[in-house]
């Protein structure tokens, strides 16, 4: 590839002809050419796969460096430059889309353009000038596509995981504090929608907490998968074209670089470098995750339904007005959003899988759509389960008042008599006083059968708590 430079502009040349590229512009042609190629989803590249790109490039400059194939000058240059990057610098000339076509090669490709141009610059070069460093013989070296992408994005994706563990350790931690402040507050327990036994508010919070905490140690182990990469694997993960003391040094050097130290090659390179099952299991953690978190806001939905005419156990905070006609009503909008957040990463989940079931023989080409995914549904995890933390647990107040009354009157009391009067028995009771609309104490007394002072004991909800 060559390059001439003019003003404004420049043109660069490679192996399909010539693009004219703006002079000081820190991509190339490989990248301008996906620009124009792909233009179906409008997605960036997400930063992180950016900051992950710029790591793993300068941890193969400083290895090949050190393996004697890349000169010292034009090695720091390039980690300097991708250093930038790690900052947050030159994002804008990552041009591509996120979702595109060639396994992601015009990804790498962009990376390597953006760093060689940048690094010319540090060097004192113009733009283009590709016969002082290359994109690709100098940025590039030892590596593939096939080996830089997905180390990058199992990079990204253990970086982005950070934020979703720190975000359930925080709602599990609301959890436990609010149930902290209600944990001797009687309640009705239900099952099928229906009225169960008396338990406390406490118990049914630290109930959803331990479930949270069960995703915290899904983020953990998504982690330790997330720690085996192919970089040095190259094409179809036999090595070829990277020396071997390369590939001796690039996983330290990667370690350095991300400040990750459970980073660790792949048993086997060249399954890694086809294989994506990895990528689906974490998916599957995550969709895990959010089917907790739907079934925690639809209960938290139930129990705030109302506030009159439904269960009314619970108020969530008010944070909008619920309805441009029907004055005065609030909507528990943060749990909605968060099922909604969770409907996006099962969808996301289906995307994964079909995209690692998609690969044909030696590479899974469609690793550009999954990575996408992936991040999308660890960015929206985090920011939900973060928001239902914030905006509605540890502002939310139960009504104590209605929750002892319906334990207290529950026709499911009858459930405590079983084992002195009988299963028929009790169930008579229930009946009885579901009919005639009296108390279960009424209906046992006026049915005589059991002294007042037990029946008064077993019909006690306090007495038919956790012991």
């Amino acid at each position: 590839m060559l390059a001439e430079k003019s003003r404004s502009t420049r043109i660069e040349k490679d192996s399909l002809g010539e693009k004219i590229i703006e002079g000081n512009a820190y991509y190339g042609i490989h990248s301008l050419r996906a620009k124009e190629n792909f233009t179906v989803s409008g997605y960036r590249l997400h930063p992180e796969l950016i900051i992950a790109l710029a790591m793993v490039k300068k941890a193969a400059a400083l290895a090949n460096m050190k393996a004697g194939t890349l000169e010292r000058a034009k090695a720091m240059a390039i980690a300097r430059a991708a250093d930038e990057i790690i900052g947050g610098k030159w994002h804008e000339y990552f041009i591509g889309e996120a979702i595109q076509g060639g396994a992601g090669t015009a990804i790498n490709m962009n990376a390597n353009e953006v760093i060689a141009n940048r690094a010319l610059a540090i060097l004192g070069q113009q733009p283009g000038a590709y016969e002082k460093l290359n994109p690709i013989d100098d940025v590039n070296k030892g590596q593939s596509t096939n080996d830089v992408l997905p180390t990058a994005i199992r990079i990204a994706a253990y970086r982005l995981m950070q934020r979703y563990i720190k975000a359930n350790r925080l709602l599990a931690r609301t959890l436990m504090d609010k149930a902290g402040e209600y944990r001797d507050a009687i309640k009705l327990g239900r099952t099928h929608l229906q009225d169960a036994v008396p338990m406390t508010i406490g118990e049914e919070l630290e109930a959803w907490a331990e479930a949270i905490e069960r995703d915290v140690e899904r983020g953990n182990q998504a982690c330790k998968l997330l720690a085996e990469v192919n970089i040095g694997g190259t094409a179809v993960g036999t090595g070829l074209n990277a020396h071997p003391l390369y590939r001796e040094i690039i996983i330290e050097e990667l370690r350095q670089a991300t400040g990750i130290h459970l980073l660790r090659p792949a048993k086997n390179l060249i399954d890694a470098t086809q294989n994506l099952d990895v990528i689906v299991e974490i998916g599957g953690l995550l969709r895990t995750g959010a089917v907790t978190l739907t079934k925690i806001c639809n209960d938290l939905r139930l129990l705030a339904s109302g506030p009159v005419a439904g269960f009314g156990e619970v108020e969530l905070p008010a944070l909008a007005a619920g309805s441009s006609i029907m004055a005065g009503k609030v909507n528990p909008i943060i749990p909605e959003v968060v099922n909604q957040v969770c409907f996006k990463v099962f969808g996301n989940d289906l995307t994964i899988t079909m995209a690692a079931a998609a690969g044909q023989l030696e590479l899974n080409v469609m690793q550009p759509v999954l990575a996408f995914a992936l991040f999308e549904s660890i960015d929206m995890l985090s920011e939900a389960v973060k928001t239902l933390a914030v905006k509605a647990v540890k502002g939310m107040k139960f009504r104590v008042d209605r929750c002892r009354y319906y334990a207290e009157n529950a026709l499911s009391l009858v459930t405590s008599l079983v084992p002195v009067i009988g299963y028929a028995a009790a169930a008579e009771v229930a009946k009885k006083a579901l009919a005639e609309n009296k108390g279960v104490l009424d209906v046992v007394l006026e049915m005589k059968l059991l002294p007042e002072e037990q029946a008064r004991e077993l019909l006690d909800p306090r007495k038919m708590l956790t012991h």
